[in-house]
């Protein structure tokens, strides 16, 4: 069997195609394609480990080019769609190329999916799109109310997924995850950011009041969830992958303050995001009981790895942050 990964040189994408290969034989997959058009923040050097093993191959190319996705998709038996264009504030100064790449690549992805019969495709969205919640945690069921340009561009996708189910009875499972964190994440993320700040001695940016609240999940754990997903998840269904940590983003940064040696004089207060959500939770309970979820990577030794693998991988994340951030 043929397996397809897009945006497979981003941050999740990478490691999913990573824990995919390892367990290829498992799943019976025979063939893996990463596709990703290599924008600032998939990067070829994500997918060297991966790219060694002999069943993988990768294909530059858009979600958008028709024919590039057809050709990929010809014979392919399971999809995992990653590729998505992910910044809020960079959705806040020019929110076009989310909904070209998020709502229209995902359409094509889905057209194309259809006619070549693939039989399993998982499409990975964010908590982001049930807006902000002020206590519990959303099911699946919630109504999706997102507030950013990012996060209306996940819940189009989303809706597209899901109809494609509907009308044409291709086998979508939804997958929305909280907040990840890990190694490889681009520099432009709050984790990221901040630890390279730090390293370089700058004063990390804290948002209004630092009050707003996100689940933490490691990218280990959210790439085991979609494993399970893409192995035995429901058509038509959405599953909740999510951490189990909750901080507000003053706690975080505390926590990385501390990691990395230093006090609150390295916080610089400045004012808060557009629209910024003020919490996230997801109820996780549907995936842990349909699918055996459950989150294994305790977040204070993820944190701390995390740290530890920015300052020991200065050569990855130092020219992406001075090219795309004038930093």
């Amino acid at each position: 069997m043929k397996l397809v990964i897009t945006g497979a040189a981003g941050f999740i994408g990478s490691r999913f195609a990573e824990l995919a290969a390892d367990q290829a034989d498992r799943l019976g997959f025979r063939e893996i394609v990463l596709l990703d058009a290599l924008t600032y923040s998939g990067r070829r050097e994500n997918m060297e480990t991966v790219l060694r093993d002999p069943r993988v191959t990768f294909v530059h190319g858009s979600i958008n080019d028709a024919d590039v996705v057809d050709a990929v998709l010809a014979g392919a038996h399971s999809v995992v769609h990653l590729a998505a264009e992910s910044h809020v504030d960079r959705s806040i100064h020019g929110a076009q190329p989310f909904f070209v790449s998020n709502v229209l690549g995902t359409q094509q992805l889905l057209e194309s999916s259809r006619r070549a019969g693939v039989e399993r495709f998982v499409h990975v969205s964010t908590d982001e799109v049930y807006g902000s919640i002020s206590e519990g945690s959303w099911p699946e069921t919630h109504i999706l109310a997102p507030n950013s340009p990012y996060s209306a561009s996940k819940a189009g996708s989303d809706l597209a997924a899901l109809a494609y189910h509907a009308t044409f009875g291709l086998h979508v499972s939804v997958t929305r995850c909280s907040n990840n964190y890990g190694p490889r994440q681009f520099p432009e993320k709050v984790i990221p950011l901040f630890v390279s700040n730090l390293i370089d001695g700058k004063k990390v940016p804290l948002y209004g009041d630092g009050l707003n609240v996100r689940d933490w999940l490691h990218v280990d754990d959210h790439c085991q969830g979609l494993l399970l997903v893409l192995e035995n998840g429901g058509a038509g269904e959405i599953y909740n992958i999510g951490g189990g940590t909750e901080l507000t983003n003053r706690e975080l940064t505390s926590q990385l303050l501390a990691l990395c040696g230093v006090g609150d004089e390295m916080i610089e207060p400045v004012a808060d995001r557009l629209g910024h959500d003020r919490r996230y939770s997801v109820d996780c309970t549907k995936i842990s009981r349909d699918l055996g979820y459950s989150p294994q990577v305790p977040f204070a030794q993820g944190l701390e790895a995390t740290v530890k693998w920015y300052y020991d991988n200065e050569s990855w994340w130092r020219p992406l942050k001075e090219a795309q951030l004038g930093s």
